[in-house]
């Protein structure tokens, strides 16, 4: 009796272990059933929209999204191009012209980006059990596609790690700890709840159009034992002011993008990156109304964005 006691315990020890450094196994079913292709977004209940509502007290807009533009830093071979293709007419006696624009990108993965369920797997496994073979198409992805996220309106949390640590901006390739979390938090009277959204605050962002080199020759983020620490408070979506969100380089260097694996498509937590967050930082803003609804582009992994942020 003993003996099988003590190996459930290793077995539970094992699984919380592998769970949080993102090692162990394919991605488990989801919590919400089957077909479920929400994550995380089933957390924001009428309550959460109610409880972000009640944060608007002095009516002031904060827009969190980057201009899309040539100039901004793309992560690899990405690309971002608009052009205006021609000038169209004049139409009839009063001569309307108008314009139209032609856009080429990775559209939901350039500048401000949400990352959807279908960004990111294990292997050929993606959220909730999804078997790439069987959902991605050259035409779009089948299930998982941005289009069904809905809009999300819940609380939203800074958390100034930067301010924290007493400096303008972290490192590249500082790893965020929960002790920096949990400092932060401390230091900013804030907590952390179910259902919440989740932005950090590095200070990366000053190399934005700045420095492009630098700003995306690494990163500072949060690693796995931080990102296991928002998992287990529930959040829904996680953003930061870097392109990566996660540390990078990672600490082991066997190890790319772990972090985006854990979030995504083992529990289904969504990934906001390019956010821009120095205002609400400079305003000392750290809980607020978030609003944002992604693009319903049928099949995409993810989609542009300005998300907003309502004090």
């Amino acid at each position: 009796m003993r003996t099988r006691w003590l190996e459930s315990i290793v077995v539970v020890v094992a699984s919380v272990a592998g769970a949080a450094f993102g090692q162990a196994g394919n991605p488990g079913a989801s919590p919400w059933g089957p077909a479920d292709q929400r994550g995380a977004a089933n957390r924001i209940t009428p309550e959460k929209v109610l409880e972000a509502k009640s944060l608007m007290t002095r009516g002031t807009v904060y827009q969190l999204g980057h201009v899309y533009e040539s100039s901004m830093p793309l992560f690899g071979t990405r690309h971002f191009s608009l052009k205006i293709p021609q000038t169209f007419g004049p139409l009839g006696s009063n001569r309307t012209m108008y314009h139209d624009e032609v856009v080429s990108a990775e559209i939901g993965q350039v500048g401000t980006q949400f990352d959807g369920l279908g960004h990111i797997g294990v292997g050929d496994i993606f959220y909730n059990g999804n078997d790439r073979a069987d959902f991605s198409k050259p035409d779009g992805l089948t299930k998982l596609g941005v289009e069904n996220v809905g809009p999300l309106v819940t609380r939203g949390v800074l958390v100034d790690v930067a301010a924290y640590k007493g400096v303008a901006r972290l490192d590249g390739g500082y790893e965020i700890t929960p002790a920096d979390l949990r400092g932060a938090l401390e230091r900013q009277r804030t907590q952390v709840r179910s259902g919440d959204v989740v932005i950090l605050h590095t200070g990366w962002g000053s190399l934005w159009k700045v420095d492009n080199a630098a700003f995306n020759a690494s990163a500072p983020g949060i690693g796995l034992e931080a990102a296991q620490y928002l998992v287990e408070r529930e959040v829904v979506l996680v953003g930061a002011d870097t392109w990566s969100m996660e540390v990078v380089p990672n600490p082991n260097p066997d190890l790319q993008f772990p972090v985006h694996q854990l979030l995504i498509p083992r529990n289904g937590i969504y990934i906001f990156e390019n956010l821009l967050t120095e205002e609400l930082a400079r305003d000392r803003v750290y809980e607020f109304a978030f609003f944002f609804a992604p693009l319903r582009l049928k099949g995409a992994t993810g989609s542009p964005a300005n998300p907003l942020a309502i004090r």
